[in-house]
């Protein structure tokens, strides 16, 4: 416990991007709780004596072994390929799946121990980007999307661009003129979304090789776990006016996302 808090402490000292550490201590931390509690139902089904009982045991123990294995495994390869930036690519789906399924626990684990939600899903952006880093180094995409929010547009623009981008009047009043500008610079799509769903759909029309996703942490993580296989770099905007009004982004971090992706 006091291992993560002194991580979490650090990352408070790193801005807005939350270190990949606090992340994998979670699951890592997660890992060895659902291990205690095996043992603990182990325990209390050992002290009794019913043949069916024992036997629940027994299918419980082996399925949990198995369980076990496989998300350490997972979890091992994870925390390899972040340290050596080197993809593991025979066990590419067991960390897709060791990160999706202790998510909830490291999140749930996190805030009982007081590390804020928004900085457990912060460094899981960051922990998902350095693998699909990782994984496209040696990669060129060609058709890149880029998916902001609608909250990136100033609060009393009166032009709708939800549907057609295009309808900016680049008035500079907010940043979706220099991500236009920054589209058609590197020859990438533009969409202004209002959440999910229109995200999905998005995708689905466009049927991008590659996303590069601006969105608050909370819909960043809900739409990379959603989309699977999409390689999906995720910026998280800034809220200088709180959330979903007049939010900005770091047009150095957006060029640098697409600049991953095309090279």
């Amino acid at each position: 416990m006091a291992i993560i808090l002194r991580w979490d402490m650090s990352s408070r000292k790193a801005g807005q991007v939350v270190k990949k550490r606090v992340f994998i201590g979670l699951l890592l931390a997660s890992l060895f709780l659902l291990t205690a509690v095996v043992f603990f139902a182990w325990w209390f089904f050992t002290q009794q004596t019913l043949y069916l009982n024992r036997l629940f045991l027994v299918i419980l123990m082996a399925l949990a072994f198995i369980l076990f294995v496989l998300l350490a495994i997972g979890l091992l390869a994870l925390i390899w390929s972040l340290w050596s930036l080197k993809e593991v690519p025979p066990l590419e789906n067991m960390m897709r799946g060791v990160t999706k399924l202790l998510f909830p626990v490291a999140l749930w684990l996190g805030k009982w121990l007081g590390v804020a939600e928004e900085k457990i899903k912060n460094s899981y952006i960051q922990v998902s980007n350095q693998l699909v880093k990782t994984q496209i180094k040696t990669k060129a995409y060609q058709r890149i999307m880029i998916l902001a929010p609608h909250c990136l547009q100033w609060v009393q623009c009166p032009h709708k661009i939800t549907i057609r981008v295009e309808n900016c009047k680049r008035c500079g009043q907010c940043v979706i003129m220099d991500l236009l500008a920054l589209a058609e610079e590197t020859g990438t799509c533009l969409k202004v979304v209002t959440g999910g769903t229109l995200a999905r759909k998005m995708i689905k029309e466009y049927r991008p090789d590659a996303v590069v996703a601006i969105a608050c942490e909370r819909d960043l993580v809900s739409g990379m776990q959603d989309v699977d296989g999409l390689p999906i770099i995720g910026i998280v905007n800034e809220r200088p006016e709180g959330p979903c009004a007049n939010t900005k982004v770091d047009l150095r971090k957006v060029r640098e996302a697409i600049g991953e992706l095309q090279t």
